[in-house]
């Protein structure tokens, strides 16, 4: 691993916030503090989760994401307004590049020491925070996801720390390859025996991958629920949709397209 460094302790609580229509209570809004900060097994002091079923805990602890992928961002978008924070995580990293990042891999920042447990989730809200709904999609397709670590050893950790690489994570499975194995089609399914036999990978993301070998061998389906199901998906990897019409159902409210989707390799792209 090449030299990394700390650049910013990103915190935040959970808040109620507008979003189309609806209020969402979520945490992504990660604010930049300048002091040490505790790591703690749970969490950062003063940072939490809205939704605590997919973020946070002791698997997640702490998010980190890479000063590398706000400078691809902010070409792709065309923006230049991004701050520490801006993509929910609690470490933002001059280093650490996911393609080479192990499950496994354990850092020392500070006086705390974390180990990599697996890839940031899919999840709609940090396209939320940064005003992109496609980027939950984009973050897989492009191969930048950041990703979650456990503490190890509790201890402060402030901007500025070097980030040292104390061990590295078995099976030589990279953050991006561990991603593509949940979320992409065509997965090699050696490649997902070769996760679960790495001890430090999340159970939950253990458990994905169980599934995904039981559908495999016709035990079962993969749900994103963790449950079999009688049919497959209808099709695997991401599809772009075109939204043709939207319908006025009274003067003042529109019809809603929600599309909500059970398997994780059914993603959808919407051109709005």
């Amino acid at each position: 691993m090449t030299s990394a460094s700390l650049l910013s302790v990103n915190v935040g609580l959970p808040q109620n916030i507008s979003w189309n229509g609806k209020t969402v209570y979520t945490g992504v809004y990660k604010q930049q503090v300048d002091r040490p900060v505790m790591a703690r097994r749970l969490n950062l002091d003063g940072d939490g989760q809205g939704d605590t079923a997919g973020h946070g805990g002791e698997q997640r602890a702490v998010l980190i994401y890479q000063i590398d992928s706000y400078r691809y961002w902010s070409q792709h978008f065309g923006r230049d307004d991004f701050v520490y924070g801006q993509f929910g995580e609690n470490l933002t990293v001059d280093g650490l590049p996911d393609d080479e990042v192990c499950i496994g891999d354990r850092i020392r920042i500070g006086e705390a020491e974390f180990e990599v447990t697996q890839p940031r989730v899919t999840c709609y809200r940090v396209g939320l925070r940064m005003g992109e709904p496609e980027l939950p999609a984009l973050l897989v397709i492009h191969h930048r996801p950041g990703f979650y670590c456990r503490v190890i050893t509790e201890g402060r950790v402030e901007a500025g720390d070097a980030i040292v690489k104390t061990a590295t994570g078995p099976g030589a499975l990279t953050v991006v390859d561990t991603d593509a194995l949940l979320y992409l089609p065509n997965r090699d399914l050696e490649a997902v025996r070769r996760a679960l036999r790495i001890p430090a990978l999340s159970p939950g993301w253990q458990g994905s991958f169980r599934e995904l070998l039981d559908a495999a061998s016709g035990a079962g389906t993969f749900t994103a629920a963790g449950s079999t199901a009688a049919t497959p998906p209808a099709w695997e990897g991401f599809r772009r949709l075109q939204v043709t019409d939207v319908v006025a159902e009274t003067a003042t409210v529109h019809g809603q397209i929600l599309i909500c989707c059970s398997h994780p390799t059914t993603d959808l792209v919407l051109d709005l």
